[in-house]
């Protein structure tokens, strides 16, 4: 299946089953900005679940927060947003379309990654077995040109984003030859510098000493809660605080579904450690976070590593978990070595001491940091991309059928199990059915399903992901046992009453995932 349509099939899936909506839909939506329906909220929460058990339970020097969406205008001016959170943009004049400029340089440069990737795939199936990708790499005259084109455009780019040299991207874009994807033109206006930040007013005050931003990042309510923190918490370096909750960016492009939207929310630890030790943790964090991605059921291959060739202010490295998305390899995980930069202008902006006292080296100084910053709503893209399959498998006549199934991991699958009667118009069916409904909703989020065929509404828990079906027919009227079907094995076996709560909560727990 070509990727724009795995694309396309998965946007629908997300509608028809009650994962994602469009926001304000019956006005014609709002460009960017989305609504998560039944299913969609509770795989949401789930995602959060894992993440947060995984960073606070799992670790004893860890806590939470959840700060303010609103805060002091002044912590972005001290965090650098106000003068520096921008990106470049540019219009097609014939169009009138808007672009992220470095975005249509990466874009470009996307089509020479590809061309490199069809001369291997081609190779693979000249030689089979024998091919050895890296030899081949380090050798082929057409791969090493695009490559060295590549990385060529890249240092080119990276120098011009660091240098916020507007010009130079503009003639990128012009000796590329990179033309609007809506009018085919190249006529293009300047690059100029477009601030992300939403802002608004402070209750009746008008003018700048009432402004307010909406939070472009959750990052900044953890550095000025750290003191508080440490304190209340009793902390000892290295430590985190992690937090969860929703930011905002006026993006210039919003595309690619809830890959990139307007309002998001974001899934950050920051790690204070001693100055000088920032990367080693750096280290220990990437391979800890890769390892939380692979435990959920991201495959090994469609996750990579990419480190960043314009560093943000405020970082002394950083790298990028990407994931391969329908539409390619894109930034799903920052981790970042952000040093002292935050805490540093905090305290200066704020002039009150924003220190740790080491008892141990018994000196006052600023920590350094170490980021990790996922969002929510990329991961649940990600996951949702992976998961959702068509598949060939037996009908009840033996025949193949096509069945669409969402093979979520258990733990965070939205309902855990489907409580089925055989048929609906048997009362003591329905009202046994009930009854074991009634016992498994306490446990876990489950479903009741009485209308349709038995073999269509199998069908329909396969495409909301439910890891479990449990069937009441006749013979559980005389022996209190039941038919469990496994949503992935499709294997069904008959089990008693009392036993089904102990499967299902077997069969869902993240107890593996954090082994």
């Amino acid at each position: 299946m070509a990727q724009d349509d795995k694309f396309k099939k998965l946007v629908s899936h997300c509608k028809e089953y009650g994962f994602i909506f469009q926001s304000s839909e019956v006005y014609d939506g709002l460009a960017a900005v989305y609504d998560y329906g039944p299913y969609g909220s509770e795989l949401k929460n789930n995602i959060k679940q894992y993440w947060w058990k995984s960073m606070v339970q799992m670790h004893e020097n860890i806590v939470g927060i959840d700060a303010a969406i609103f805060m002091h205008p002044k912590t972005w001016k001290a965090s650098g947003h106000v003068d520096a959170f921008n990106d470049p943009m540019i219009d097609n004049k014939q169009s009138n379309k808007r672009y992220r400029a470095d975005v249509l340089i990466e874009n470009y440069m996307d089509k020479i990654e590809a061309k490199i990737n069809k001369e291997i795939t081609k190779a693979k199936k000249r030689f089979g077995d024998a091919f050895d990708e890296k030899e081949f790499r380090s050798t082929n005259g057409r791969v090493l040109e695009n490559v060295a084109k590549h990385k060529a455009i890249a240092d080119r780019l990276a120098k011009a984003m660091t240098d916020e040299n507007m010009a130079e991207l503009k003639t990128m874009i012009e000796e590329f030859g990179i033309a609007c994807e809506v009018s085919g033109s190249k006529e293009w206006t300047d690059v100029r510098q477009f601030n992300l930040m939403f802002n608004t007013q402070l209750g009746n005050i008008a003018g700048e000493e009432g402004k307010l931003y909406l939070r472009p990042e959750t990052a900044q309510g953890i550095f000025v809660n750290f003191l508080n923190v440490q304190k209340t918490s009793r902390q000892k370096l290295p430590f985190g605080i992690a937090q969860i909750g929703k930011a905002f960016r006026n993006e210039i492009v919003a595309r690619q579904f809830i890959f990139r939207m307007r309002e998001f929310e974001q899934m950050e630890m920051q790690f204070f450690v001693q100055p000088n030790t920032e990367m080693k943790w750096y280290e220990y964090w990437k391979e800890k976070r890769m390892a939380w991605h692979e435990a959920i059921g991201s495959p090994a291959e469609k996750l990579r590593w990419h480190d960043h060739d314009n560093l943000a202010h405020y970082a002394n490295a950083a790298v990028d978990i990407q994931f391969e998305f329908p539409f390619g390899f894109k930034e799903l995980e920052g981790i970042h070595s952000r040093t002292d930069f935050d805490l540093t202008q905090h305290q200066e902006l704020s002039g009150r001491k924003i220190q740790y006292f080491d008892p141990e080296t018994k000196e006052n100084y600023v920590p350094f940091v170490v980021e990790t910053s996922i969002g929510v709503d990329r991961m649940f893209l990600a996951i949702m991309s992976n998961a959702l399959q068509e598949e060939t498998v037996p009908d009840a006549d033996g025949k193949d059928a096509t069945r669409i199934v969402l093979k979520l991991h258990p733990s965070i699958a939205p309902v855990k199990c489907a409580v089925l009667p055989l048929v609906k118009n048997k009362p003591e069916l329905v009202e046994k059915a009930r009854k074991v409904f009634d016992r498994l909703k306490i446990d876990f989020n489950c479903q009741y399903d009485e209308k349709d065929a038995i073999g269509r509404r199998y069908r329909r828990q396969d495409a909301i992901g439910t890891p479990f079906c449990v069937t009441i027919d006749f013979d559980s009227l005389e022996d209190d046992s039941v038919t469990i079907r496994e949503r992935d094995t499709l294997q069904q076996k008959r089990v008693k009453i009392e036993e089904v709560a102990g499967i299902v909560s077997q069969g869902i727990s993240m107890s593996e995932l954090f082994a």
